[in-house]
């Protein structure tokens, strides 16, 4: 069963836009980068993808702002899965300020799997479907006390 994934995420002066903030296409790039690690934390590497000859793209993608990230800011990007069909899984994301707990932004991204060789839908193997189990009910993906790795 998945559980959630941690990445602290570290802002560099080319995140920031003219006003000294993160830019969006910043935060999207994090989400594709944990979005790729808890995969492959989950036994799903590129490499497997390529041997199971399919894999999962984006297909949708909604994100909501919150608040403005800066260049001092120590961030925690988090995500989950938080459903899966035959053919689709659904990642959720937040990302929030290590120091007061603070959430930046929160997304959701739907995933298809495709035959690597056509890029044509394709239900999920076995594989997918176990490693992208959704989250479990019990777990409250919002509760930041729970990191200490960071």
């Amino acid at each position: 069963m998945s559980q959630v994934f941690d990445l602290q995420v570290q802002i560099l002066p080319e995140h920031l836009d003219e006003l000294g903030q993160v830019q969006q296409m910043a935060y999207l790039a994090w989400m594709q980068q944990i979005a790729q690690a808890h995969s492959t934390h989950l036994g799903l590497s590129l490499e497997i993808f390529q041997q199971l000859k399919h894999a999962m793209v984006v297909v949708e993608q909604h994100v909501q702002y919150r608040k403005a990230a800066f260049l001092a800011d120590q961030l925690i990007l988090r995500t989950w899965v938080s459903k899966t069909d035959s053919m689709h899984s659904y990642r959720d994301y937040a990302l929030y300020r290590a120091k007061d707990a603070a959430i930046i932004l929160v997304g959701t991204t739907k995933w298809a799997c495709v035959e690597l060789s056509t890029g044509r839908p394709k239900r999920m193997s076995p594989t997918f479907i176990q490693a992208y189990s959704a989250l479990s009910e019990q777990v409250n993906p919002f509760d930041f006390t729970e990191n200490t790795d960071f």
